[in-house]
Parts: structure tokens; sequence; C-alpha cells
């Protein structure tokens, strides 16, 4: 959705590139500890990914997750962040 790979998924969350490639290897549940499961979310949040969770309603339509119209940073400006 946002067209990048891991490396800048991982300079955007704080994460180190190997935990990016555990948690995308993962089969249905995503592991990873707590703080790191936090800062994935946060940057996905950051960059203006909005995740639904399972059966929860989601009046804009979609599921699991999707682009949100207006990300909190101007678009472009959170693959600086490092």
């Amino acid at each position: 959705m946002l067209g990048i790979d891991q490396r800048a998924l991982a300079r955007l969350s704080g994460l180190s590139l190997p935990t990016i490639q555990r948690m995308e290897a993962s089969d249905g549940v995503v592991r990873g500890n707590v703080d790191s499961l936090m800062k994935l979310v946060g940057a996905l949040h950051e960059a203006g990914i909005e995740l639904i969770a399972e059966g929860a309603a989601s009046g804009q339509g979609g599921r699991e997750v999707r682009l949100v119209a207006a990300a909190t940073a101007p678009r472009g400006t959170w693959l600086r962040r490092a």
C-alpha cells in the first residue's frame, strides 16, 4: 500500500531488518515482542495505514488494512524519518 520495501519499513519503525523479516514471515498471527509490535503499528499509523481489528466494523469499507485518506504526516515526509 505504501510502496516501500522491508528496509524502509525497518527505518520507519526503528526496528532491525531481520525483525521486520521475521514478522513478515509469520504465518497468520504476526509474532514479535510487544515493544516491537507497538513500534511497527505506530509507524504504519503515522504513515497513514489503518489496521482494522478482526470482527471490527469498517465504515469506509475494506478488511484488515487500508490506506487512510488523510495521513498524520504530509505524504512523503514519513520516509525521511530515521
